[in-house]
C-alpha cells in the first residue's frame, strides 16, 4: 500500500483520455457519495520513466534516425473525469467537469495514493451544490478508498 501524500512534495498528475483507461479503472474500487462517484484501480502500466524516454530518443537521435517515438510520459496518479447527459445539457456538465477537475487537482495529492488512476463521475448535485459539499464529498470518499486498498494490500 502506498500512503497518502503529503504536500510538501510535488506529484505528476495525468489525465485518462482513452476509453480503455477508464474501463480498465472501472473495474477497480468505488466510492459514492451524493455528489460524486469516484472509482480507483493500480495503475496497469505509469509508462516509462523520463529517464527512459530521453535515452531512447538519445540513442536514435546518436545513429542518426529521424524516428518519432510516441514514449509516455510518467504520472505518480491520473484521473478521469466524465458526466453523462444524464445529469443536464452541455453547459450543466461542462460546470459539473469544471468544478471535478479543480477538485481533483487540489484533492488528489493530498488523498491520493502513487500508482493509482481515478475516475470521478458526475452525480445530479455535482453542478449545483455548494463546493465546500463537493470538496467535502471528494475528501471522505478518496479517505474511503484509500482504507480499500490497504485491506486489499494485506489480504
Amino acid at each position: 500500500m502506498s500512503a497518502p501524500l503529503n504536500n510538501d512534495q510535488s506529484y505528476q498528475l495525468g489525465w485518462l483520455k482513452k476509453r480503455s483507461e477508464f474501463l480498465h479503472v472501472r473495474n477497480g474500487h468505488y466510492a459514492a457519495r451524493k455528489t460524486v462517484v469516484i472509482q480507483s484501480r493500480k495503475a496497469a502500466c505509469t509508462g516509462p520513466s523520463r529517464d527512459a524516454a530521453t535515452a531512447h530518443i538519445s540513442q536514435n537521435t546518436k545513429a542518426g534516425k529521424k524516428t518519432k517515438t510516441k514514449m509516455g510520459k510518467h504520472y505518480d496518479m491520473r484521473v478521469g473525469i466524465t458526466a453523462t447527459k444524464r445529469i443536464g445539457n452541455a453547459v450543466i456538465r461542462n460546470r459539473a467537469k469544471r468544478r471535478l477537475r479543480a477538485l481533483a487537482r487540489d484533492c488528489l495529492p493530498r488523498f491520493g495514493q502513487l500508482g493509482y488512476d481515478y475516475v470521478l463521475i458526475a452525480r445530479d448535485h455535482t453542478p449545483h451544490c455548494e463546493f465546500s459539499e463537493l470538496k467535502r464529498d471528494i475528501e471522505k470518499a478518496l479517505k474511503r478508498l484509500a482504507q480499500g486498498h490497504s485491506q486489499d494490500a494485506q489480504i
